[in-house]
């Protein structure tokens, strides 16, 4: 009933925008393949739902369903995850979302090329404050801080910097 409900707000919401042709893709292939008339709907609870659905999609030139397995769908988890952090009032108006779909990881872009390469590993911080109970030069207070509580997860042994574990 669940993927029926979302399915109906979804299309309502779409009437609105008095948009003609749709492509419905989802997870769930009961839904999927009752709406496409490829299953028949035995359910009671789905009949009405079912019904429903095939009512509103006259509104549209051209409807197609299409399942999606879940695996595949990581749009609708990344748009479940934005829609989750933010709040709305009724009376805002939302202001659309841009995205745009990078081939290269986003927190490779967060490196820049002209930054001073150290040639010391990622740990190496941790290391010299677990060792000599030492800072980088030019760590701020909150850098201090931060190395600080990162540091309470490793132990060394010797020359060897190991994070702990329940083992």
């Amino acid at each position: 009933m669940v993927e029926y409900e979302a399915c109906i707000m979804g299309i309502r919401a779409v009437i609105e925008c008095k948009i003609k042709v749709l492509e419905v893709y989802g997870d769930s292939t009961l839904v999927i393949y009752q709406l496409n008339g490829e299953w028949e709907t035995r359910d009671p609870k789905l009949i009405d739902y079912q019904k429903l659905v095939l009512e509103l999609v006259k509104e549209f030139d051209d409807v197609t369903f299409c399942y999606l397995p879940r695996d595949e769908n990581q749009m609708a988890y990344a748009l479940a995850t934005l829609a989750s952090m933010i709040k709305v009032n009724k009376q805002e108006d939302v202001k659309p979302i841009q995205m745009s779909i990078y081939e290269t990881p986003a927190h490779c872009y967060n490196i820049e090329d002209d930054e001073e390469k150290d040639d010391h590993p990622w740990y190496h911080n941790i290391f010299q404050y677990a060792k000599n109970r030492e800072y980088p030069n030019q760590a701020s207070e909150n850098d201090k801080r931060t190395l600080r509580r990162l540091a309470i997860d490793y132990v060394l042994d010797g020359e060897i910097l190991y994070k702990r574990r329940k083992d």
